[in-house]
């Protein structure tokens, strides 16, 4: 195989991370098969990265990115602020319960971070930075709409993700058992719209 430098073949082996990780769980995700999926050999994967927590990481920060990038693809241009915090949520939920297996693959390496430090600090960063992006996409939702928001919006984008991220799982949880929980997800999905947009309209904007 041709030489490929390490700016080129680090994002490959980071997809080619994800794509196996996905499918098959973190426990999968051996230098060696990963390495494999992309055809290369298991020292190239040591070389670029160093070790497979370095790898983590940065399967980590993509995965982060991606679904950042997807959270402000989904923030719609028109309509009534009730409606469009309805649309921008219910894509967020299709892209994180979608069949891709991402969205698990976060919740696996927040669940592996509880008890391995290397993880820890980047998990949180991944927490922290997917609050401010929802508190900041509100923030201007808010102002577009010349709303005045009661609370404060990082408050109500805690509040927001805390509950859509049990719903997410519980869904995950559901359906790997044989379940179908769609329907119920939606309402209760709604009912979690409702009273963040409820948090939202309890004060008008001064003029």
């Amino acid at each position: 195989m041709a030489h490929v430098p390490a700016a080129e073949r680090r994002p490959q082996l980071i997809q080619a991370a994800i794509d196996l990780m996905a499918r098959e769980g973190i426990a999968a995700g051996s230098t060696r098969a990963i390495a494999a999926e992309l055809g290369v050999a298991q020292a190239t994967v040591h070389y670029t990265f160093g070790t497979k927590k370095d790898l983590y990481r940065a399967v980590v920060e993509q995965l982060t990115a991606e679904f950042i990038g997807q959270v402000r693809a989904s923030a719609p241009e028109q309509g009534p602020f009730g409606e469009q915090v309805r649309t921008m949520v219910h894509a967020l939920w299709d892209s994180a319960v979608g069949e891709d297996g991402k969205c698990a693959l976060i919740t696996e390496f927040s669940a592996m971070a509880l008890r391995d430090p290397d993880l820890q600090e980047t998990m949180r960063a991944l927490q922290h930075e997917i609050e401010d992006t929802a508190a900041a996409l509100l923030t201007a939702l808010a102002a577009a709409h010349g709303l005045a928001l009661p609370v404060p919006a990082r408050e109500v984008a805690v509040y927001f993700l805390a509950g859509f991220n049990g719903l997410s799982d519980r869904y995950l949880v559901l359906k790997a058992a044989g379940e179908d929980p769609e329907a119920e997800s939606r309402r209760a999905l709604d009912l979690l719209v409702a009273t963040t947009v409820g948090l939202c309209l309890g004060a008008p904007a001064r003029s």
